[in-house]
């Protein structure tokens, strides 16, 4: 058993990337897909695939890497809010990842969403990660 399991998924990500694998392979939950959704629209990640495979399903996702130089277009990635010590941001305090070349992705009350979308509806919640 797993007691954080968002911690799990950013922790496979960052180790497939620190070993240049093109694609990592994470056990699946609603929140997870749509973190990785988000990490898709926003050009972090290459490509993802949902499996259903058994009880639980798979997510697929094939990382990102500069063609030429190799770099990863994930240089970080930070879980911020834990299982002991939940991290809330309202709407007047919502962080900015690297003056806004980050990204913070936030839990909210309408979903899973960026720092500058729940900036833009005014809404604020959980901060869950940051990704530059």
């Amino acid at each position: 058993m797993n007691t954080d399991p968002i911690a799990d998924y950013l922790t496979r990500v960052r180790n497939a990337i620190k070993a240049n694998h093109r694609v990592v392979e994470i056990p699946a939950s609603n929140l997870k897909k749509e973190i990785t959704k988000v990490l898709f629209e926003k050009g972090y990640i290459a490509n993802f695939k949902f499996e259903d495979n058994g009880p639980q399903g798979i997510i697929k996702v094939a990382l990102k890497y500069h063609p030429i130089t190799k770099i990863p277009a994930i240089r970080s990635i930070a879980r911020i809010s834990k299982p002991g010590l939940r991290k809330y941001a309202g709407t007047a305090n919502l962080p900015r990842v690297l003056n806004g070349l980050g990204i913070a992705i936030l839990s909210t009350s309408k979903g899973v969403m960026t720092d500058k979308e729940a900036r833009q509806q005014n809404i604020g919640g959980e901060v869950l990660c940051y990704v530059y």
